[in-house]
This record gives structure tokens, sequence and C-alpha cells, in this order.
């Protein structure tokens, strides 16, 4: 709790372990340093486009599984690049699916009633990737309520709220244009299309990489109508 009441998560890394103080630091570099709502959707899509090429462009087909934002890489000028391949693995041809024993984050809910894993499961782990971005927010955090410790369950009820946008991180709405927040919300609702229970149900990785690069296109075209305007 900071001295003027604001309740904070604090998360430490393992005392000596390399791996996870670099994973830590990576966490906090792409949730907290990044404060730009542009930069962010063009972290989002770039991650997006990185997972889309694995699924629809390599041959064989890659299902990543450990999609998280401590597997994003930010370059020197904040491009993210997907990484951690060693949980991966290939689609043989002719299969959907890959019965394996899961690990690592924001493991697809289908998994535990088939043990398999698909596409739509590193769909799934990238709409909680993606609404860390959009609230700045870590996907399960203990240290908030007990209706909030999951952060999907938490977004999905302020949808079935109608108050998608109290769930997004105030630097991203400070100043923000109507066009910025309606582009906020889209990308929420994106999200939660990558969060539905059912794979069948959720959208593909291309369909998601369009969509953000749709979002990019409506958020560049507001920005360059608000800089005619004030000129």
């Amino acid at each position: 709790m900071l001295a003027d009441g604001t309740p904070v998560a604090v998360k430490c890394a393992k005392l000596g372990n390399t791996k996870s103080t670099d994973q830590v630091l990576n966490e906090v570099r792409v949730l907290c340093v990044v404060n730009h709502r542009r930069r962010r959707l063009a972290i989002a899509h770039q991650t997006a486009e990185g997972l889309a090429y694995l699924h629809s462009c390599a041959v064989p087909p890659v299902y990543h599984r450990a999609v998280k934002s401590s597997n994003i890489l930010l370059d020197e000028k904040l491009n993210a690049k997907v990484s951690d391949f060693g949980l991966s693995c290939l689609a043989e041809p002719g299969l959907s699916h890959v019965s394996t024993s899961a690990q690592g984050s924001y493991l697809d809910p289908e998994y535990y009633r088939n043990y398999q894993l698909t596409d739509k499961s590193d769909v799934y782990s990238y709409g909680v990737v993606l609404l860390e971005l959009l609230t700045s927010q870590k996907a399960i955090d203990f240290n908030w309520g007990p209706d909030d410790v999951n952060l999907s369950v938490h977004v999905q009820r302020r949808v079935e709220e109608e108050t998608l946008t109290d769930a997004v991180d105030g630097v991203l709405k400070e100043a923000a244009s109507q066009v910025e927040l309606d582009t906020m919300k889209a990308a929420g609702y994106l999200a939660i299309g990558c969060l539905e229970e059912r794979r069948q149900n959720r959208r593909s990785m291309k369909e998601v990489a369009e969509g953000t690069e749709y979002i990019s296109g409506i958020l560049e075209a507001g920005g360059v109508e608000r800089q005619n305007r004030a000129s």
C-alpha cells in the first residue's frame, strides 16, 4: 500500500534464479515502461503477427504453448519479438492438436478436459497478454480482491456490466480522444473473443492479427485527423 492509499502488487524474482530475474525485468518493461497507447498496440499487433506466422506460414505449423508477457522481448526500438520456443511443438500433418503435458502460463481451459493443445490454445494465451497490455495488471494477482484475482474473469465481468473502459490502464486513458478510447475498447473486445471457453468460438491467430491491424489503422487515422484539426 502506497502512502496515498493506492494498493500495489509487488512481484519478486526467486533469489539466485537469473532466469526468474530476467523474466520479471522483461514483464516490467512490457507492462510498465511502455506507456504510450500506440506503442502498446504495436506490441500487441507484432506479437499477433508472430504467432500467426507460426500457425499459418510455418511448415509444419508450430504451436508455441508458452505465450505470456515474459516471453515477448522488446528490442531497443520497442519492437516485439516472440521468444522462448523451448516448449513449442510441431503439428504433424493431418493432426489438428497435440496431446501433451502442458507447461507455461495462461493455459487454455479446454486443456483440463482433453489434455490437448491446438493453435487456439495460443490464441487463448494471447488474449490474456492483450488484456495485460490494456490494463497493466497481471494475469493472476492474489494481491487484488477475490473477484479480481483472475484478470480475464475480471474483464469479462466488466464487459457484461458494460464498463469495459473502467478496466483500462488509467495512463492510457489520460488525455485520450474518443477515437482512442474506442480503440482501447475494441482491443478489449478482441481479447475477450480470444478467451472464449470453447475453442471453436475463438478466432484464428491470423484473424486476430488482422483485428489488431485494423484497430491500429483506426488509431493512426484518428491521430492524423486530430493533428489536422490542431493545425
